[in-house]
């Protein structure tokens, strides 16, 4: 029987092997053949069944909605399509180390002339896996070790512990996730989790030790978030130089808040896209729900991404949030924005401008952002997709500012405040991709529109991180 072994047509997600469908994986059918490949091939076709060997765990109601569009194929080669989309959506679960499918002609008593059987041959991760890996942050680095249960329960839940040693933070958390069948993007996570964080920059040391229950879903072309979660935050002096506004904040506090995320992203890469765009809003309430804590946050995310000439590419970003305190209580250090650095505004120390007190600096609850980058490839790359494509040159300039409002004021106060003292900076560097989990940054920075009590980095700046302005 003619056989055709369809293992992808695409390149595939991190979770499968990179296989390419290539003219020699088709075998050549056998003369005695002849009539009934020409039949598949320029007549219609019916797919009379679907089978998945290699189940241990794995329910099969789960796999019912992955594969159910191959049976709607109606030839050889909507066949072969809609049965890679199955192939990628199987791996997408994160319960299979390997999936390979394999079409045959129709055998049996109730075989049809023109019928298909499609096989999907799985291989079950473990039922425990462990991972050691590196992790960077915002200009942080950090060691990740995590135990990972998947497929936990047969329906593809995923139950993970996490423990996070880094530079400036540790971390540890226990999260389980399930996704809706049938609908992978329709999911809800429960965490818990402890984090010890160190803020040089406001001589701060937080701890916070919180659960969380969240849902994801998409609507239409948006990701859509919900979320509530519970701290209880810990603020303490990092340092015996620590300003008295510091020693005023510190002590213990309990936020429960409720959150919402919208997110639409179009870019083809999120380190280091050539075309497309972003736009993500996020809001969160506190207060309402308990704790004492009170305030809504309110703050966006904008880019645009687009390739000119010579394979250069022209960036745009713009940044922007609000904190607005409810009820006559202040807001914590702990909520506010922070600005500056190699990772938003260049030039300028981490998180290193705006209202300070002895040299600490306090966020602010108000800020806006924007960056403007012309991305150019090295001038002696050795040749596309070689090893310089990992390397680009940009020229870039920032642009922002970070204040606290008089809300008795007006919204056109509140502009104009946010318009005075601009700080901004411009200059040149190389950024380096980290596959398509990081970048780092290398660039020679002139900052201006420095304010007193500004910490600024005037020549040299090296940053890492998985979220630039």
């Amino acid at each position: 029987m003619g056989t055709v072994h369809a293992r992808s047509l695409d390149p595939l997600p991190m979770q499968g092997p990179e296989l390419g469908f290539q003219a020699d994986d088709i075998e050549a059918p056998e003369t005695e053949q002849e009539s009934k490949q020409e039949i598949l091939e320029n007549k219609d076709v019916v797919v009379q069944r679907v089978h998945v060997d290699g189940l241990g765990r794995t329910k099969e109601d789960l796999l019912t909605y992955e594969i159910a569009d191959v049976f709607q194929a109606k030839n050889l080669i909507d066949v072969m399509r809609r049965s890679h989309e199955a192939r990628q959506k199987l791996l997408r679960l994160g319960i299979f180390r390997k999936v390979e499918v394999v079409i045959d002609t129709s055998r049996g008593e109730d075989a049809l002339p023109n019928g298909l059987d499609v096989t999907f041959e799985v291989t079950e991760l473990r039922r425990m896996t462990g991972s050691y890996n590196t992790m960077v942050g915002n200009n942080e680095g950090s060691m990740v070790l995590g135990l990972k249960l998947p497929n936990t329960f047969g329906r593809a839940e995923k139950l993970t512990f996490q423990f996070s040693y880094g530079t400036k933070e540790t971390s540890y958390g226990l999260s389980f996730f399930k996704p809706q069948p049938g609908h992978f993007e329709r999911n809800i996570s429960l965490n818990m989790y402890k984090v010890t964080g160190q803020f040089p920059w406001s001589s701060l040391r937080e701890t916070d030790r919180g659960i969380s229950a969240e849902m994801s879903f998409p609507v239409w072309k948006t990701n859509q978030t919900l979320k509530w979660e519970g701290v209880w935050r810990e603020l303490g002096c990092l340092a015996r130089t620590a300003s008295f506004a510091i020693r005023e904040e510190s002590g213990h506090s309990l936020k429960s808040s409720l959150s919402h995320a919208m997110v639409i992203d179009t870019r083809n890469s999120s380190i280091l896209p050539k075309k497309g765009g972003l736009l993500k809003i996020h809001q969160e309430l506190a207060g309402y729900t308990g704790g004492d804590a009170s305030f809504l946050k309110e703050d966006f995310e904008i880019q645009l991404n687009k390739t000119l000439f010579w394979d250069s590419v022209l960036s745009a970003s713009l940044w922007g949030g609000l904190l607005l305190p409810i009820g006559d209580k202040q807001t914590s250090i702990a909520d506010r924005f922070y600005l500056g650095g190699p990772t938003s505004i260049r030039g300028f120390s981490m998180y290193s401008m705006g209202p300070q007190s002895e040299g600490d600096y306090l966020g602010g609850e108000a800020y806006w952002a924007g960056g403007l980058h012309l991305y150019t490839p090295l001038p002696f790359r050795p040749g596309k997709g070689g090893f310089g494509d990992l390397f680009r040159t940009h020229f870039f300039l920032n642009a922002g500012n970070l204040c606290n409002l008089n809300y008795g004021e007006g919204p056109q106060a509140h502009l104009k405040k946010l318009a005075e003292c601009i700080r901004w900076s411009y200059g040149l560097g190389i950024v380096l991709r980290l596959g398509n989990i990081a970048r780092l940054e290398l660039n020679y920075c002139i900052p201006m529109g420095v304010q007193s009590g500004d910490r600024i980095c005037d020549g040299v700046q090296f940053g890492a991180g998985i979220r630039f302005l």
